[in-house]
């Protein structure tokens, strides 16, 4: 009962966030021209799955800079996940799933569900690892990168801002690890378990399958209540972009 309730007050936050910046936003309609704070935590909504009063269910959580000396910012981040714009010259709204596990997990279940196994053979791979021309590949990808972005970019989300230095111990580290324990449904009874058709129960990740997370990692640990008082305090230092 104790998880269920700090389950509560986690989204008790989120609603609190979501009325701080104006509601969850898309990142079909985000630029880097918005005033994003440097460092931050962003956790993605799943739409049209709720839990209790009209909350949207939590579908990923996700942080950056976790590396000492690391200068990638919040945006940079998103950015990766969202994939490339309209102005791209070869692949407009196609992206790079080699450089977001999000995109790349998101595809993998995409190629599961739809049998697309031999349209998409090195989906997933390191570039180390494969032996074919690399513009020949991402030409090939680039169909599935259009339908990663697409499903992605629908995807409300809110931004936390939490800016402290880089590194495995810094407070983004803890909340995002925290979070997903605390949200995962890996080998413990569920509480707000997805919907039947999430397109998450085709990953090839059991971890993603039964979590219910677009996350792989820490989603079998055990987490830190302190989190939530971490996380309130986020909350409330966070302002519209």
């Amino acid at each position: 009962m104790a998880r269920r309730a700090d389950l509560d007050r986690f989204y008790a936050l989120l609603a609190d966030l979501a009325d701080r910046v104006g509601g969850a936003w898309k990142l079909k309609r985000c630029t880097g021209y918005m005033d994003w704070p440097d460092r931050g935590v962003y956790v993605f909504l799943a739409p049209g799955e709720t839990r209790s009063a009209d909350q949207h269910r939590v579908t990923r959580v996700g942080t950056h800079a976790v590396v000492a000396g690391s200068s990638t910012s919040l945006w940079d981040r998103l950015k990766g996940h969202s994939g490339t714009g309209a102005g791209s010259s070869a692949h407009p709204h196609g992206g790079n799933h080699r450089g977001s596990v999000y995109r790349e997990r998101v595809g993998e279940a995409l190629i599961e569900r739809h049998g697309l196994h031999d349209d998409y053979p090195d989906w997933g791979t390191r570039w180390s690892k494969i032996d074919r021309d690399r513009g020949a590949v991402r030409d090939e990808e680039y169909p599935l990168e259009r339908r990663v972005s697409t499903y992605i970019r629908e995807q409300p989300f809110l931004p936390v801002a939490l800016d402290d230095e880089p590194g495995p111990d810094s407070d983004r580290a803890f909340v995002e690890r925290n979070a997903i324990a605390l949200l995962s449904n890996f080998e413990r009874s569920a509480i707000d378990p997805r919907a039947d058709d999430w397109l998450g129960r085709h990953g090839r990740s059991r971890k993603i399958r039964e979590s219910g997370l677009w996350n792989v990692d820490h989603v079998d640990e055990t987490y830190d209540p302190a989190v939530l008082d971490r996380l309130e305090r986020a909350v409330e230092g966070t302002t519209p972009p």
